[in-house]
């Protein structure tokens, strides 16, 4: 018996500020990268299908993308990573830094 399938995995390649299609607000979008493997008795071999998308964290609209424009934004968002190495994006206001005791 050969038992085989498909596994999901979603990653998260970064949080952007960009201005929302759906909302019209300036909010953090997270670009993430949907790969999907094919299974052979539960081990995961090689990718099927690859997706990118953005997700806006005001209102929760999901827009879909291509790898080149995924690759610039998260070219973008490690352009602009502060010390901490989180994108800072287009920058609406001033960046805060975490609290240190």
């Amino acid at each position: 018996m050969i038992i085989f399938g498909t596994k999901g995995y979603l990653y998260q390649l970064a949080i952007l500020t960009l201005v929302c299609g759906g909302c019209g607000n300036p909010a953090a979008h997270t670009l993430r990268k949907r790969v999907t493997k094919f299974t052979l008795f539960f081990v995961p071999l090689f990718p099927i299908s690859t997706k990118y998308a953005t997700q806006c964290t005001f209102c929760g609209t999901e827009v879909k993308i291509g790898k080149e424009q995924a690759e610039q934004l998260q070219a973008q968002g490690a352009g602009a990573a502060g010390p901490y190495g989180q994108g800072q994006g287009q920058g609406y206001g001033p960046a805060q830094q975490p609290y240190q005791s």
